[in-house]
């Protein structure tokens, strides 16, 4: 049996859908899965063993040459022909929706009532009903299990092996990281300026935990924003990164803290330990656990509309921070052996 998955975006999103791939590999072993993805994400799911075929799209690309349309269906079409038993659309869009359908008859997908764009549903040959304000990882895993038969659960999610695998970066890690001090991964950017932790706050949260501080960024405006902090602390500005580069960062790192934004939930894909802080959007997109933590400002959110002018993530407290890094770091040795 040969099945496909689509889900183009984002970088948090693909990874919360990727934790089901074990799960159906444990229940199908000889299941030939591919993954149709959006080109600037395909290095996410590069060497993954479940994963047979990464197949890139550029839809991104139609927003500014809309000609560019007739080469997207024509890669659609010609991945059709691996002749596809199922397609399951993740993603709940009409774009991703119409992909699917391209892709093969017997497609899957979420019902009118559980996603955004309802109008997506009518491309499915079969549906999936899970609510829309659920958790984030839970629908993932819904949508991709159910319609092979499959239930589950919060534990075995709980259990999960990592999954974001990655080949030795361009990167000299060994020239960034210390053998001394715990290495802390800062997430500084995100898609909404509301979504993020203000500088002046991760600033304090630097000098507040004795550590090896590296920013990562992935455009100017995180560049500029990296630069910021470092040309006012001892953190250091990692180079530019591509994925997999990124992926090794974060599995050396002790201690990942950043916004509600893909790098940083990559930490939890790789069973690294983790800070999320949230703002303007719920905490449902995460699952928490020993050593993944989240810290959440005072707003409320609705998941079925959120304000994108919630900046209330700064009210979230330097020391709670600070507290919580340095619960989950690692222990000195000495400090260690004394309990």
């Amino acid at each position: 049996m040969r099945i496909a998955i689509v889900k183009l975006s984002a970088l948090g999103d693909i990874v919360h859908a990727m934790v089901a791939l074990q799960f159906i590999k444990a229940a199908y072993p000889d299941l030939t899965i591919d993954w149709i993805v959006e080109e600037r994400f395909a290095g996410l799911l590069a060497d993954n063993p479940h994963i047979d075929q990464v197949l890139p799209l550029n839809l991104k690309a139609l927003k500014t040459d809309k000609l560019r349309i007739f080469g997207e269906i024509g890669k659609v079409r010609g991945y059709a022909k691996h002749g596809y038993d199922l397609v399951i659309d993740a993603q709940g869009l009409i774009k991703s929706a119409l992909v699917s359908r391209l892709l093969a008859a017997n497609c899957a997908g979420f019902d009118r009532n559980s996603i955004r764009e309802k109008s997506a549903a009518w491309f499915y040959a079969q549906t999936v009903a899970c609510p829309y304000d659920a958790n984030t990882i839970d629908r993932n895993v819904t949508v991709l299990t159910r319609p092979l038969g499959l239930e589950v659960g919060t534990d075995r999610i709980l259990e999960k092996q990592p999954f974001l695998f990655f080949r030795p970066p361009r990167i000299r890690l060994e020239d960034y990281f210390s053998k001394q001090q715990s290495n802390i991964l800062l997430v500084v950017g995100s898609t909404w300026p509301s979504r993020n932790y203000p500088l002046e706050k991760y600033l304090q949260v630097i000098f507040g935990v004795e550590a090896n501080f590296l920013i990562c960024w992935g455009n100017e405006k995180e560049h500029w924003m990296a630069q910021w902090l470092a040309e006012r602390s001892l953190a250091r500005v990692l180079p530019q990164m591509n994925l997999n580069d990124l992926k090794a960062v974060v599995a050396k790192s002790d201690l990942v803290i950043g916004n509600d934004t893909g790098p940083t939930h990559m930490a939890w894909g790789m069973n690294r330990p983790s800070i999320t802080l949230f703002g303007p959007t719920p905490v449902s997109r995460v699952y928490q656990t020993e050593i993944n933590q989240v810290l959440k400002s005072p707003s409320v959110v609705d998941p079925f509309k959120l304000n994108k002018n919630d900046f209330s993530i700064g009210e979230i407290p330097v020391a709670d921070i600070v507290a919580l890094a340095r619960q989950l770091l690692p222990k000195p040795a000495a400090e260690a052996a004394e309990s």
